[in-house]
């Protein structure tokens, strides 16, 4: 195994002994990582090993303060900290944007040493790009086991109604107390498996980047995938009992996900297309003035729906792809910019601004379809390590966990465009861009009909 896992005296998680010849820079993580029963009683002792100082800010939501945050702010005010509460109030989900960024900054002063967050993925990420900004430590106490990001050196913000992703540090100090994390509800579980389910996706999509346009491929975060993968499908009864081995292995397997972007410092084996079109249902539904649905459960879902597109391309014959089609179903610049504002509105001007090489000269789009035809089998080879979609499925119908878009509330049409624009929400290379690029986008999503594309 390129690396080891193991465990200390006070239930700090250490992974150590990484060995991978990848040609990336690999950054062995040196956060705390606290994983086990009872250990929220322990977060001053935590905080005093790093000796940042007594002030700090504690951010959380309504909800995650009645959960932890109020008991982590009488610990800490016992043992001598002075602590500010920045309590986010909101009605439904708490969405890290501008505004939860802004009230957390104006809550710091000139003396606070740290940032404690208290919560999941909103309240993390909100911390998160605020302790980045002004550069104070982060300490993190885990709510729920609902996704990846609690280990995570990427914040996925929204902004004006666009989702974005800017860079952020990893807290220096994750305290996830199963006894907190199991009390979360089984919708919020089943989201965490979800999360982790879409890391199939992304490894698939990962070594088709490499084969086609020769990106760097991480044999030890890709190792760190799949054994969080194995190790989850093995135990669904477990989680969905919400044992506390159960919770504890959830929340390694989302913990050892978010830390290959730690390791790497990108996102790539833990996401990818099913990523794209979970967060074109979140921005969609946001800007329409609708709930915007749960991240993990949206990956989940979106995971499930591109998975017969990648087993039917295992059987695609590329030798006999009809070159002049593709060639013609190249966009233009004006083309790609007409269909960019139609699929995604408001948001289609700041995906395209950072997404530069979306714009594909026709060269460029004859150079991956011959590399794509010239190592066919490698690209099938993919694909056919990938288990049975049967498998995930029967995953998340064991827990409980919604199956389609319409539980999400995602109608017809927007399903449908996500499935065509997913591949356009960031240059990162996808099998759906692949799929585009050859020219045949419409044979492989005629399921999917757009009711127009001019």
């Amino acid at each position: 195994m390129p690396y080891k896992m193991h465990y200390d005296s006070d239930k700090r998680l250490i992974i150590s002994d990484i060995s991978c010849q990848c040609g990336c820079v690999h950054n062995s993580p040196s956060q705390d990582i606290y994983v086990g029963n009872g250990i929220l009683d322990n977060i001053a002792s935590y905080i005093d090993k790093r000796g940042w100082g007594k002030k700090c800010v504690l951010v959380a939501d309504n909800i995650t303060y009645d959960v932890a945050g109020g008991r982590a702010s009488a610990l800490l005010t016992a043992a001598g900290y002075n602590v500010s509460e920045c309590v986010l109030k909101r009605e439904g989900r708490l969405e890290p944007d501008e505004t939860a960024v802004g009230e957390v900054f104006l809550a710091l002063m000139p003396d606070t040493a740290f940032i404690l967050s208290v919560g999941s993925g909103s309240i993390t990420d909100t911390a998160r790009v605020v302790a980045s900004k002004v550069g104070l430590p982060q300490v993190c106490v885990g709510t729920a086991a609902s996704m990846d990001g609690y280990t995570s050196s990427i914040c996925p913000l929204t902004y004006r109604g666009v989702k974005i992703h800017r860079p952020g540090k990893c807290p220096e100090i994750i305290v996830c107390d199963i006894d907190v994390i199991k009390t979360a509800p089984m919708n919020m579980v089943a989201s965490g498996v979800g999360d982790v389910l879409g890391k199939y996706i992304a490894k698939a999509d990962w070594k088709i980047g490499r084969i086609i346009n020769d990106e760097v491929y991480c044999d030890v975060c890709g190792e760190i995938v799949t054994d969080a993968l194995e190790r989850l499908l093995d135990n669904i009864d477990e989680i969905k009992s919400r044992s506390d081995a159960g919770i504890k292995l959830l929340v390694e397997a989302l913990l050892l996900s978010g830390m290959t972007i730690m390791i790497i410092g990108h996102t790539r084996a833990v996401a990818s297309v099913e990523h794209n079109i979970a967060h074109y249902w979140e921005m969609m539904q946001m800007f329409r003035g609708r709930p915007a649905p749960g991240h993990g459960a949206s990956v989940g879902v979106s995971t499930r729906l591109v998975w017969p597109v990648f087993k039917r391309f295992e059987g695609e014959k590329l030798s006999k792809i009809n070159l002049d089609a593709a060639r013609k179903s190249l966009m233009s610049r004006e083309e790609r910019v007409k269909w960019m504002n139609y699929a995604y509105g408001p948001a289609a001007q700041s995906i395209m601004d950072e997404n530069e090489g979306d714009f594909l000269s026709l060269s460029e789009q004859e150079r991956r379809i011959a590399r794509a035809q010239a190592r066919a089998e490698e690209i099938r080879q993919v694909i056919a390590e990938m288990p049975p979609v049967s498998l995930i499925e029967d995953a998340m119908r064991r827990l409980g966990a919604p199956m389609t878009p319409e539980e999400l509330g995602v109608d017809d049409n927007l399903l449908n465009l996500s499935m065509h624009c997913a591949k356009d929400y960031r240059t990162r290379y996808t099998l759906f861009k692949l799929i585009s690029e050859m020219g045949l986008e419409d044979k492989y999503l005629a399921d999917y009909p757009l009711n127009r594309r001019d």
